[in-house]
């Protein structure tokens, strides 16, 4: 998919959010966070020339032919409202939310992407994803997302039920690292692994920006003289998330 704005008009900006983990740590604290996503969606809504989630959205997501997770309907609706406003909203796929397929395309109008893409905003140059597998290291989850991605493994486990299988996997989410930490997560300085991609993608290709999610830690850092990394953290905690006016591009936090 080819994503670009040549110009934004005059107040309009680019939303970038990811790591909201719906469905942790538990049935009412992913209700109040899906609550205050929406509020943000809907104060992105009045200047928004774009809104771009960078994955983990869920903290699993595995659609069947005709099933899908129970809840996140307050999510579902307001991207509808959204993309049936006009505004652009693209997905891209986390390590917990890989399995999309074709539900967000054919229902709210939200193309899927699995990959980084490389584009530009407004004159200035992005390279964009969510931030999984990429950068040295991590050897065991790289194998392992070979495996969630290939069409195989994929078509066995839609053959499991869907009590049985969404069962399973929310079990498994209760374990993840999302799940269990509070704001302990520790910045690698110039081990970050992400900031050494970047650093790479840079000696091949410029771009003025890098923003991903994954990491769990707000991070604003130079990549070289003319470039800059953005993580955009979580929402379990810190709820932050970044906005380009055509300009520049700025961490914040949500506090409404």
């Amino acid at each position: 998919m080819t994503f670009r704005i040549n110009k934004l008009e005059p107040g309009r900006k680019v939303y970038f959010a990811s790591d909201f983990h719906l469905g942790v740590p538990d049935a009412a604290g992913s209700k109040a966070r899906e609550k205050k996503i929406v509020r943000w969606l809907e104060m992105a809504r009045h200047d928004a020339a774009a809104i771009l989630l960078l994955g983990d959205i869920f903290d699993f997501w595995f659609e069947y032919k005709h099933a899908i997770p129970k809840g996140f309907v307050r999510l579902q609706g307001k991207l509808a409202e959204l993309t049936d406003a006009g505004i652009p909203v693209l997905f891209f796929t986390g390590n917990h939310d890989m399995w999309m397929f074709d539900y967000f395309p054919n229902e709210l109008n939200i193309p899927i992407l699995r990959h980084p893409i490389s584009t530009s905003i407004n004159g200035h140059s992005f390279y964009v994803g969510h931030g999984d597998g990429l950068g040295p290291g991590d050897h065991t989850y790289k194998v392992l997302k070979r495996v969630f991605n290939n069409k195989a493994c994929q078509w066995l486990f839609a053959r499991i039920h869907p009590n049985t299988g969404i069962g399973v996997a929310n079990l498994w989410s209760r374990r993840s690292r999302i799940s269990n930490i509070k704001k302990d997560e520790a910045f690698l300085g110039e081990d970050e692994w992400l900031v050494q991609y970047c650093k790479q993608v840079e000696e091949k290709q410029h771009h003025d920006f890098y923003v991903f999610g994954h990491r769990h830690l707000p991070l604003d850092l130079p990549i070289g003289r003319q470039s800059r990394y953005l993580n955009l953290g979580e929402w379990v905690n810190y709820c932050t998330y970044a906005v380009y006016d055509g300009s520049q591009l700025r961490l914040k936090t949500f506090e409404g």
